[in-house]
């Protein structure tokens, strides 16, 4: 179920626990007790228990019997494992919504928003809508949905791994270039950037440093 398909209430309550967990308020591994949050927002359990449920679904959580809820915390193997996924289908899913006449101009303004971004749950969900204005028009609905329910498990990885090495300007860079190839039309060489730029952040955090960032030029584009 996704957020608009919640009860208002429920879907405020979500919005505010999903921020705090993106802006490192929660960390990995907080409890999150239902009647403390429900104290904490003015609201009855129920609204709570439904947006841990949510939360649970987006992978942002876990909820154990008899334990209760804690913000999920992602080991290095489970990590590489959502960036292995999305290296296998994102690229592709760019290069078709390319190759079918992309409008950028969401894509530009995410890029935009996540430069103006000044903690690191905004610039998360900047960066989300960022590649989803990219993926979301690759015609196979499915592929949509399998990169959607990775995105919120991305954006642990990359808040969590910024806080360590705050590398977002280096991405930012590599989405410009992205978004120029995008922008030209050219299907192979977005895709290529795209797969590159996986691989880029994968290996500045999760494995060994890259020696070479990705540039459009090296694959025959500008960014001018």
């Amino acid at each position: 179920m996704s957020p608009g398909d919640l009860p208002s209430r429920t879907a405020h309550v979500l919005g505010i626990i999903k921020s705090a967990i993106l802006n490192g308020e929660f960390q990995p591994g907080t409890r999150l007790v239902e009647n403390d949050l429900g104290e904490r927002f003015g609201v009855s359990k129920t609204p709570v228990r439904e947006a841990l449920k949510a939360l649970e679904g987006s992978g942002l959580v876990v909820i154990r019997p008899y334990t209760g809820t804690t913000v999920r915390e992602l080991g290095q193997d489970e990590a590489i494992a959502i960036h292995d996924m999305r290296l296998l289908i994102e690229p592709e899913a760019v290069r078709r919504s390319v190759a079918s006449g992309l409008d950028c101009s969401a894509a530009a303004r995410a890029l935009e928003r996540s430069a103006r971004a000044d903690d690191g749950a905004s610039r998360s969900a900047a960066n989300r809508d960022f590649h989803r204005s990219l993926y979301a028009g690759c015609g196979n609905p499915l592929i949509v949905r399998t990169l959607d329910g990775l995105r919120d498990q991305t954006a642990l990885v990359s808040v969590s791994s910024w806080g360590r090495a705050p590398t977002w300007e280096e991405e930012a860079r590599e989405h410009a270039a992205i978004l120029d190839r995008a922008g030209a039309g050219k299907a192979e060489e977005a895709a290529e950037l795209v797969r590159r730029h996986i691989e880029g952040f994968v290996a500045r955090h999760l494995t060994e440093p890259v020696t070479e960032p990705v540039t459009p030029a090296e694959i025959g584009g500008t960014t001018s």
